[in-house]
């Protein structure tokens, strides 16, 4: 599907954006193997989360979820409660649920296959697979497991300190469900802190969780109690009306109830580093912190984005590379070689596809070096099937001197269904 996005005179409004993509994943997974009843409210409607609620039904979960109000009751089956699948669990594009899930059933006592979209079948699961070997999982896969279908033989798992290579949530959190399974600890160790939504959840659900620096330990056998769970609105989904806010003049974007956990708020440090006009109000604490955020038209100057920084911005980049291609100087983002192994490769996408626009891009084996221009000019471009690529585009788009065409743009199903429709409401 083709959308046409035209350029914004000024952006004025105040809105609410979708609930926190990983905290939805991680509470419905979470409360499933819990005991008695949890109650997430703020769950995010749409594609990747609904994979993962789908998964969990077919493992016995009983669930049921109310789209209009956002609102997911489970009635927890225990740490021991799962239920062998009568079919395939198919991820869809959720890499965060084939790699939790992966973690997850490696430590069950029946067999499970997961599977994905054709994009995900591309995307490497040996950072799990490998480290869940060593706690003892039975796991196949095409090249030895490198990619999906995988096939889980569930077993009995023993605790084990483990260091990231790269820093991965999903990794990480993938671990630390297996540790539930274990006998023992089980440690992971991070090269750099990544966002901490499934500590938060699990110490919050009963879970014996210890955390020093970048490691976090998880002790096996833990009964967890079911929760009320208040999902935040995504910081993630809330960059894209950030970055449009300082791009378009005359504007001021009020967005409201914004998860602002410190492993999150990368993106916020950034914009005012290059000197957005951003403020927090109304914060408050529960168990993740909460803000409304607000942002004015502003003059932005290029930033240097170092490896060290990279983890708490990892899904904003693309979006702050269209804020680079209109600030003054050159901006430069290194360390960034995770972006192609995302739902695209992010990093040759924006290039490619910003350069379309007008953009002075250099495209680098680990990131992008970017020369701010007065302005983009309009064009046709694509999102490779990839949400982020789609709504960064869209905000290069109302910043642009004529219309943009965005081949793809259904993709932004993936985590903002209404992300069009809330974009227009702004002008």
């Amino acid at each position: 599907m083709d959308i046409v996005v035209q350029p914004a005179r000024k952006l004025r409004g105040t809105i609410m954006v979708p609930g926190d993509k990983s905290i939805s994943h991680r509470a419905v997974i979470i409360g499933s193997i819990a005991e008695g009843k949890t109650e997430i409210t703020g769950f995010l409607h749409a594609q990747d989360c609904l994979a993962t609620l789908t998964c969990m039904r077919q493992l016995g979960a009983s669930i049921d979820y109310d789209p209009r109000h956002q609102k997911v009751t489970i009635e927890g089956k225990g740490l021991e409660g799962l239920e062998e699948p009568q079919d395939v669990l198919d991820a869809g594009n959720s890499g965060t649920t084939a790699r939790l899930l992966l973690g997850l059933l490696s430590g069950q006592r029946f067999f499970s296959v997961i599977t994905g979209d054709n994009s995900l079948r591309r995307r490497p699961m040996d950072r799990v697979t490998i480290p869940l070997r060593a706690m003892g999982a039975r796991l196949q896969g095409r090249e030895g497991g490198k990619w999906l279908p995988v096939s889980i033989e569930g077993t009995r798992l023993h605790g084990i300190k483990h260091r990231l290579r790269v820093a991965s949530a999903q990794t990480k959190s993938a671990l630390l469900l297996a540790g539930l399974y274990s006998s023992g600890s089980t440690e992971v160790q991070q090269p750099a802190s990544t966002r901490d939504h499934t500590e938060r959840l699990l110490q919050a659900f009963g879970a014996q969780v210890e955390q020093k620096g970048n490691s976090i330990a998880v002790v096996g056998g833990c009964r967890l109690q079911g929760q009320k769970v208040e999902v935040p609105g995504d910081i993630s989904s809330a960059a894209f009306f950030l970055v449009a806010g300082c791009l378009v003049p005359k504007s001021e974007i009020i967005v409201r109830d914004v998860g602002v956990n410190p492993s999150r708020t990368g993106i916020l440090r950034i914009l005012q580093s290059m000197g957005a006009d951003i403020e927090l109000f109304n914060r408050c604490e529960k168990l993740e912190p909460t803000s409304d955020v607000v942002v004015r038209s502003s003059t932005l100057r290029a930033v240097n984005i170092t490896s060290e920084m990279v983890p708490d911005l990892i899904d904003e980049l693309p979006v702050i590379a269209v804020a680079a291609c209109l600030a003054s100087g050159t901006t430069t983002i290194r360390g960034a070689s995770e972006l192609r192994v995302k739902e695209s490769d992010r990093l040759a996408a924006i290039s490619s596809e910003l350069s379309r626009l007008g953009a002075k891009i250099q495209e680098l084996d680990d990131g992008l070096i970017i020369e701010g221009v007065p302005r983009l000019r309009g064009g046709r471009v694509r999102s490779f099937g990839d949400h982020r690529i789609a709504m960064a585009l869209a905000i290069a788009g109302i910043a642009c001197e004529s219309p943009v065409i965005i081949e793809g743009a259904e993709a932004v199903d993936i985590s903002f269904p209404d992300f069009f429709c809330t974009l227009e409401s702004l002008r």
